[in-house]
């Protein structure tokens, strides 16, 4: 089978001017290895750790990152929310990855974003979630995992724009099938050759079928043998590297970020039915 309330935040954009190894609203980036580190740091107490991690990584480094921080006013984000989400009165803050194109960043298979802010609690049934937008395009949900440490979040992404941490009040039914709508999408977008393809239709087809009948942890799982089987043919059947430079769109990354998100959402449903 193919597939086809919490307040909104202030007026403004708030922004801290840069310094030597910082950007707006960032500071103290630092690199090591295949990561980077920054402090996001906004007027009226909002501040953030970030973290940026790559599994293969060419040209790293703080300038090369194109990294930024605004805090936002909800004019600044209509309509690119999905109905039901809503900015975070005490976390109105949106971050921007966004290399340079003329720069010499590129990476292979996936960069996971994470963000860790006292200005939010973490609680079991918190509707705070990541988000990521394109180029002032909508935000979607990329979240894959969350936890203590007063809010800490982290999703994966095969490229970058806009990062944003927001309230998703939607049915966590609705979300799944917004999730698994868009994995078919990215699936069909990147027209791959038999027998990989049907491979990877049967792998999401049973998904949304143990999804369907409520086996929600055998949807994850099968969600999860469908990233792994993107993840075995990367590089050769499935393009697998971005680059700075905008010419190349990493659909196994994509393909298995967005896995990733959509296996978050189904082991939610199944350990705590919320």
């Amino acid at each position: 089978m193919r597939m086809r309330t919490v307040a909104v935040v202030g007026a403004g954009l708030l922004a801290l001017a840069a310094g030597p190894g910082s950007a707006a609203g960032v500071a103290n980036v630092q690199v090591s290895g295949t990561s980077a580190g920054a402090t996001v740091s906004l007027a009226g107490g909002l501040e953030a750790d970030l973290t940026i991690g790559f599994e293969q990584v060419l040209g790293l480094s703080a300038e090369s990152l194109g990294l930024s921080a605004a805090s936002v006013s909800p004019l600044s984000l209509a309509g690119r929310l999905p109905a039901g989400v809503e900015a975070v009165a005490a976390f109105p803050v949106v971050v921007k990855i966004e290399p340079p194109a003329a720069g010499p960043l590129s990476f292979s298979g996936l960069a996971t974003v994470e963000l860790h802010t006292h200005n939010l609690t973490f609680a079991p049934a918190t509707p705070l979630r990541l988000f990521r937008s394109r180029a002032g395009g909508p935000f979607v949900d990329v979240t894959e995992s969350m936890g203590m440490g007063s809010y800490r979040v982290r999703g994966s992404t095969g490229g970058f724009s806009e990062f944003a941490i927001l309230a998703d009040l939607r049915q966590p039914d609705a979300v799944i099938v917004v999730k698994f709508d868009a994995l078919q999408s990215l699936l069909d977008a990147a027209a791959l050759g038999e027998p990989l393809a049907g491979a990877l239709q049967s792998r999401l087809d049973a998904a949304y079928a143990a999804w369907q009948s409520a086996s929600y942890v055998v949807a994850a799982q099968e969600t999860a043998a469908f990233a792994d089987l993107v993840a075995a043919h990367a590089g050769n059947e499935i393009s697998d590297v971005w680059r700075s430079a905008g010419d190349l769109d990493n659909p196994a990354g994509e393909l298995r970020a967005a896995a990733a998100s959509l296996r978050f959402s189904l082991n939610l449903r199944a350990s705590s039915g919320i």
